[in-house]
């Protein structure tokens, strides 16, 4: 289990209206492949895509079937065993819209913004 990965539930889960759905680990990589750790921080899928900041769009390249977004503002930790079957895995892109998209929802400083503050090159 690493970060960015997209994992399937077959667990009826009472946040989404009894039904099993699609989750992304948004746990740094100590976190998620620490066998000795049982949960995980995710971001829910959700099938309708708003525009939001704070979403990013994916789809059957990140293994969900069709045109969804992960939605930064509803955080969930999971127990590692709920998640029951890798789907896929996002991109490197993907990842740093993920990035952005966390710091939003969290009202964090974007990370090119941070690292332009500490005079870093930006490596985004």
């Amino acid at each position: 289990m690493k970060r960015g990965d997209v994992y399937r539930t077959s667990h009826r889960m009472a946040e989404r209206g009894d039904k099993p759905g699609f989750y992304v680990i948004v746990s740094r990589g100590f976190i998620a492949g620490n066998d000795d750790i049982s949960t995980v921080i995710c971001a829910p899928v959700y099938g309708e895509v708003l525009g939001l900041a704070t979403e990013v769009e994916v789809g059957p390249e990140e293994g969900i079937p069709r045109s969804s977004s992960i939605r930064c503002d509803f955080l969930m930790l999971m127990f590692k065993e709920k998640l029951t079957t890798r789907a896929g895995r996002l991109s490197s892109v993907k990842l740093r819209e993920l990035d952005r998209a966390l710091a939003q929802a969290l009202d964090l400083p974007l990370p090119e913004r941070a690292a332009r503050k500490k005079g870093r090159p930006v490596l985004i």
